[in-house]
């Protein structure tokens, strides 16, 4: 009888060790699953300014030079139209570029014509691949980008089909700010700092090689290549 009890005790006892050791187990994952959170929501809205050995600018370092100063976007009303000499024109929701899109990053300097530059952390969308689904007409050789304050620019179609172009809507790893753009700019690599069109709301493919946009019509050179004049 006495075994019986003691050997009662002890499969107690084991019970009991048990459901404490799993509420250790379980408290353990909460605790690391509630530190993951919250690392994932720092690294979303923390700058940073080094990645894998680059250094990176601050965004206090651009300056202020829009022409009709920093634009508000409603993203929750925000369509990004794509259209033009296009059989199939889309409209796109913010969400949806962000999530139907592979995403990529890359540094990159801009350059001013004022004479300053900024060293970015770069994260967007390929514009090789946002225009891949469009039907394009033969005749189409010019894309030109519009922003919600009506600047505007334009490209060659093949600059950016064929260099890697992105579209951000991240720089140094944080949501790109509204005085700074968005919700997307371009990347204009080995462009002057103008042809980076911010707060972009439209995408027109054209067969107009000759179009000029804002500064460009004022007399800024319609190429806007780093290594010739600032001027035509």
């Amino acid at each position: 009888m006495k075994t019986n009890n003691f050997l009662k005790k002890i499969i107690y006892s084991l019970f009991i060790l048990t459901i404490v050791i799993f509420a250790i187990w379980a408290l353990n994952e909460k605790y690391n699953f509630i530190i993951q959170e919250k690392n994932i929501a720092i690294s979303e809205f923390v700058e940073i300014n080094d990645y894998e050995g680059e250094n990176f600018s601050d965004f206090s370092d651009f300056r202020e030079n829009s022409i009709k100063g920093p634009q508000h976007v409603d993203v929750n009303n925000y369509s990004l139209k794509l259209g033009g000499l296009v059989n199939n024109p889309v409209n796109l929701k913010y969400n949806e570029v962000l999530s139907d899109y592979a995403s990529y990053k890359k540094g990159a300097r801009l350059n001013c014509v004022e004479g300053w530059s900024v060293d970015i952390l770069w994260e967007g969308v390929l514009m090789s691949e946002l225009l891949d689904g469009l039907d394009m007409q033969p005749e189409a050789n010019t894309i030109i980008f519009k922003a919600h304050d009506g600047y505007t620019t334009s490209f060659p179609l093949e600059y950016v089909l064929d260099n890697k172009i992105i579209m951000a809507y991240k720089m140094n790893n944080q949501k790109i700010p509204e005085d700074r753009g968005f919700p997307f700019q371009l990347v204009a690599e080995s462009k002057w700092g103008y042809k980076w069109i911010k707060w972009i709301t439209e995408i027109e493919i054209s067969d107009d090689e000759s179009y000029e946009g804002y500064w460009e019509s004022r007399g800024y050179s319609n190429t806007g290549d780093l290594d010739k004049a600032k001027r035509d």
